[in-house]
């Protein structure tokens, strides 16, 4: 038997031996062939071992086959508790689990998903906050409504008690709506900055496309400008030949399909031949005569000259 893996208290001396009535019950329990060595025991407590057995079984490299034994106080018979495969500490284990909403990216969505948004959502916050009424002065107020309303009746039906309710024009709920803001949740100002990050970085200045435009999109007349406080640094590309066509862009991004790119680049010339074989250079077979001095082939027939 190897050497076993024991805590700090002693193992049971029976329940230690009885390896081979743990090896029958991991057989029982695992496929034919797949338990292999005992690799070690450890005491869970009092006459309470579990013993270890390696783990032969493909995709399950560093796993152990653990065999729980017991025995009663005063016994002599040690009886089997539990069978189980756990991981060993080089096992081969699945990735940490992570929820749904985090591993969630964009583009992942297709047709007919829901995605359900927190009620903490800090991108979001509610669309309109105050009561639902105007300023006591105002000509819609519930006092000013109900004297109002009790002076018609007076005059066609006389006096009565049951007074109604303010009118809901002029509420700030029927502003809201007429204003296009009757909305359950707004983007935040925490919103507003993510999604201006966003959109800086897929068509924002710093792209390389910005960086070889003649133009940015503020001069462009393929800009679409948007309304609230993003307007003032974003507007939609209208041109579809734009690779940004369709998209919110920064008014500092830029590409070849500004309006006034009218004037069409002047085509890079070549640099000039290292050898130029386009004319003739004149180069003398004997080099000029210096003044005062006799060049060596005048120096030769002279000699010729003296010996003949």
């Amino acid at each position: 038997m190897s050497a076993a893996t024991t805590r700090s208290r002693t193992p049971d001396r029976l329940c230690a031996e009885a390896v081979d009535l743990a090896r029958g019950a991991a057989e029982e329990a695992a496929a034919p062939g797949v338990v292999g060595e005992h690799v070690g025991l450890v005491s869970e407590g009092d006459r309470v071992v579990t013993h270890f057995f390696e783990c032969k079984e493909l995709g399950y490299r560093g796993w152990r086959w653990a065999v729980t034994v017991a025995r009663a106080s005063r016994a002599k018979v040690v009886t089997l508790d539990e069978v189980v495969l756990l991981p060993g500490p080089d096992a081969v284990l699945a990735p940490e689990w992570v929820p749904w909403s985090e591993r969630l990216r964009p583009g992942d969505m297709g047709p007919g998903d829901l995605l359900p948004t927190d009620a903490d959502d800090l991108r979001l916050e509610p669309g309109y906050t105050g009561e639902d009424a105007p300023p006591p002065n105002s000509a819609v107020s519930e006092e000013m409504a109900d004297l109002v309303e009790a002076e018609d009746v007076e005059v066609t039906e006389g006096p009565s008690r049951n007074l109604p309710t303010a009118p809901s024009r002029g509420s700030i709920s029927a502003v809201a709506a007429e204003l296009g803001m009757r909305r359950a949740r707004v983007l935040s100002r925490y919103g507003l900055h993510t999604a201006a990050d966003r959109w800086e970085e897929g068509f924002g200045a710093k792209t390389p496309m910005a960086q070889a435009a003649p133009a940015s999109c503020v001069s462009c007349g393929f800009l679409m400008p948007i309304g609230g406080s993003l307007g003032q640094a974003f507007g939609v590309c209208a041109n579809e030949f734009s690779p940004a066509d369709g998209r919110v862009v920064s008014l500092t991004y830029g590409c070849g399909g500004h309006s006034e790119a009218a004037v069409m680049p002047k085509t890079p010339r070549p640099a000039p031949p290292v050898i130029d074989e386009t004319k003739v250079d004149p180069f003398p077979l004997r080099p000029a005569p210096d003044s005062g001095s006799v060049p060596p082939a005048a120096d030769e027939e002279a000699a010729e000259l003296g010996h003949s």
